[in-house]
């Protein structure tokens, strides 16, 4: 009786360490099915047959951190550091700058005091202890934070010409420095640990500088079309990019999100069209806004895209260049009705299939757009 006993408590022990190990090897399997399952965010360029060519949306402007300092400072010196910076002479009147908080105002304007300088990916840019209310608050170096999110949020919004920089790769910096029990903050922005705060394509300002002097050449050669009509010289661009611009499948080129790659390179993905469009109107004095969201395509499939809003006569409507250059299956030319099919429409039009997120980021600020 004994034995056999022993023998179901044997057999129950086993059949015990058996479901065990089967239980943790579908743990282990599902794991790894998973990870050869990669999600991919994915914008559109509609075709006429609905067949959809899709890729992906730039990565979020998104501050990689902040670097915080302790510095024991000696009385009466402050180490070489500026600490009275002042950028109260920078004048800005743009879309999302108009939106921000009066410290996101002074970042910003310190972006735009050393737009030249910055070309170098590595120039250190001074905020100096204007900041020293901020931080002497409760979480005061997680607010700051946020100021710097928006500021360098509206700044790559408002500035489609800041193409080489990399917000990435830019870090703020806080030193605490305390002098006995007087405790002071100085704040600057850098490249941290990283090479510079270009983005991958340059390295160099020389770099930078050529692509430039090759965009301003192109962008000249656009704008000396213009009529002085608005509305002819927002047709003008729109079509200027659906005749010029391919659409890039592949989502693996260089510059594909951004003016380089639509008006040099001549392809691009939406934002790359969306900026391009900016830029150009921007240098003709025509009031246009970075549109950034999700789309729904014929096939109901709804993924990250990126469009304009522009003013005409007053008034806003939505431009989608990127949907106005469809992808003809079999070749061919687009015909008409599918060229301007998303070009100046109203809000009944285009929301039918558009819907703006004014969070370019998660928890970041929430920027209102124009109303179409």
């Amino acid at each position: 009786m004994r034995d056999k006993i022993s023998t179901i408590i044997m057999i129950l022990i086993v059949l015990g360490i058996i479901g065990v190990v089967g239980i943790f090897g579908y743990i282990i399997y599902d794991e790894l099915s998973n990870m050869q399952k990669p999600v991919v965010a994915e914008d559109f360029k509609t075709n006429l047959n609905d067949d959809t060519s899709v890729g992906t949306i730039e990565n979020e402007v998104k501050a990689p951190g902040v670097i915080e300092n302790s510095l024991n400072d000696i009385e009466g010196t402050n180490n070489g550091r500026n600490n009275n910076v002042d950028y109260s002479n920078i004048n800005v009147d743009k879309y999302f700058y108009n939106q921000l908080e009066e410290y996101s105002k002074i970042i910003y304007r310190a972006f735009e005091s050393n737009k030249e300088n910055m070309k170098s990916g590595t120039y250190k840019i001074e905020l100096g202890n204007t900041f020293s209310n901020v931080l002497s608050q409760n979480g005061g170096q997680d607010i700051l934070g946020d100021y710097y999110q928006s500021a360098i949020e509206a700044y790559t919004y408002d500035n489609p010409d800041i193409f080489y920089l990399s917000p990435n790769k830019m870090y703020l910096n806080i030193e605490t420095i305390t002098s006995g029990r007087n405790v002071t903050y100085n704040v600057y922005i850098n490249n941290g640990n990283q090479t510079n705060y270009l983005s991958d394509e340059f390295s160099t300002r020389e770099q930078v500088d050529n692509a430039i002097t090759q965009l301003e050449r192109i962008k000249n050669s656009i704008i000396q079309n213009k009529t002085g009509n608005t509305y002819d010289d927002i047709k003008m661009v729109h079509d200027y990019l659906v005749d010029n611009v391919t659409y890039d499948s592949s989502i693996s080129k260089q510059h594909i999100y951004n003016i380089y790659g639509a008006l040099i390179n001549k392809e691009a993905v939406c934002e790359g069209y969306a900026r391009a469009f900016k830029y150009l109107l921007d240098n003709m004095d025509i009031p246009c806004v970075l549109v950034v969201g999700k789309a729904t395509n014929t096939q109901g499939k709804s993924e990250n895209h990126a469009w304009n809003y522009v003013q005409l006569n007053g008034k806003w409507y939505a431009v989608d260049t990127t949907w106005d250059d469809p992808v003809v299956v079999g070749g061919g030319t687009a015909s008409q009705s599918s060229r301007y099919k998303y070009f100046l429409k109203s809000a009944d039009e285009f929301n039918t299939d558009h819907f703006a997120s004014g969070q370019f980021t998660e928890g970041g600020k929430i920027f209102n757009y124009p109303e179409i």
